[in-house]
């Protein structure tokens, strides 16, 4: 959803920097695996280490800057099938890294209880989820079915974790945290099965 509305916005506003990293020699490639090698290091260092105030800042930040490879390749006609193949499979490293460091800080930071307990149960199957969705899409379009369906988009799912972290991060219940991860988990798990369906559904139109 959020996804699918700011991707005009960032185009508009990554252009003039597109520009210059173009005149520079740069490609969508090396700000691919650049962007990414932000995100894991931003994730382990600030996330992993309980530094919800300004993690969710410097990831956010990252975030809106996602879209740069793609404006940058538009820009300079560099579009492949590499390129995109590169992009979603270092957006995995990167989702995976996220989601990784909170659960890994409410295992190890958080002091017992049954917040703690839910934000770790959760965290994983987010982890999980962050992999079965765009899997389930994936595999979706090899069999010849675009399963482009569900209720949570990656930006979502990234930004409804880093906002409640950052919640947490400026003093309020540590609930703020699970529960973030509890929205993520549960619609990680709902888009997984509504992609499922989606595909069971057109296969069977077909026959």
């Amino acid at each position: 959803m959020l996804g699918q509305h700011g991707r005009s916005v960032t185009k508009a506003i990554f252009e003039a920097p597109a520009r210059g990293l173009a005149r520079a020699g740069v490609t969508p490639n090396h700000v691919t695996v650049a962007g990414t090698l932000v995100t894991v290091v931003a994730s382990i260092v600030l996330l992993g280490w309980g530094h919800l105030i300004i993690g969710p800042i410097v990831l956010g930040i990252i975030l809106f800057a996602d879209s740069l490879d793609g404006t940058l390749a538009r820009l300079t006609g560099t579009s492949s099938r590499f390129g995109a193949f590169l992009d979603s499979t270092l957006d995995r490293i990167g989702d995976g890294a996220v989601f990784g460091s909170l659960t890994a800080y409410a295992a190890m930071g958080l002091e017992p209880s049954a917040a703690r307990t839910c934000a770790v149960l959760a965290g994983i199957v987010a982890i999980v989820g962050a992999a079965a969705v765009p899997y389930a899409r994936a595999r979706g379009e090899s069999v010849g079915v675009v399963a482009s369906v569900g209720i949570a988009e990656r930006t979502d799912r990234l930004v409804i974790s880093l906002v409640l972290a950052f919640v947490t991060g400026i003093g309020l219940s540590e609930w703020f945290l699970a529960a973030g991860l509890l929205i993520v988990a549960g619609a990680s798990t709902i888009t997984v099965v509504q992609r499922i369906a989606y595909v069971a559904r057109h296969i069977e139109e077909e026959r």
